[in-house]
């Protein structure tokens, strides 16, 4: 059976960070439907590991209307495309002002797919240095803090972090350290 197939598609809306565009699709069947689609460069997520502490950052979600921790993470602006791991210490240095000696990839996650084609590749970053943060406009109430591990898991069952993306990026960092 044929996978399903993008007949037509219109844009319906784009900013610095994202597009959202609508499919006419057909099914294996033959029958037509339509696909909302979020359009978003892929991101980084980085896990920052200092011995036994780990660096989160805390900033307001808006869509939320919350204040969440989760791990460093985002995309270039501009929808650019950039290596993963060079997103990945830009993201790092921007968000919290760490320089890592390394970055060890850990997997890859799929943010939404049943509504966007983003992608996420999550680092595990070593050997990691302070410096001045650079941080975006957007990004000016967030602030990072180091945490140990069991603080992590603590958050994580008691629901202080929700983000999908850093729960499971711990998870894939718990899995290689088996």
């Amino acid at each position: 059976m044929d996978p399903i197939v993008r007949v037509a598609s219109r844009e319906v809306y784009r900013n610095r960070w994202m597009s959202v565009r609508e499919d006419e699709v057909r099914r294996p069947d033959g029958s037509r439907g339509s696909y909302g689609v979020i359009d978003k460069p892929d991101y980084a997520l980085v896990i920052a590991r200092d011995g036994d502490r780990f660096c989160l950052v805390e900033q307001y979600r808006y869509p939320l209307a919350m204040r969440r921790w989760e791990f460093p993470q985002g995309t270039a602006p501009d929808l650019a495309d950039l290596d993963p791991e060079a997103l990945a210490a830009r993201e790092l240095r921007e968000e919290t002002g760490l320089r890592a000696q390394a970055m060890h990839p850990l997997g890859i996650l799929d943010v939404a797919a049943g509504m966007s084609s983003q992608r996420g590749r999550v680092f595990l970053a070593t050997g990691v240095t302070e410096g001045e943060h650079e941080r975006e406009h957007e990004e000016q109430d967030m602030h990072s803090a180091w945490f140990s591990r069991e603080a992590v898991d603590r958050m994580i069952a008691d629901g202080e972090i929700t983000d999908a993306q850093s729960i499971a990026a711990w998870t894939l960092l718990l899995l290689s350290e088996r």
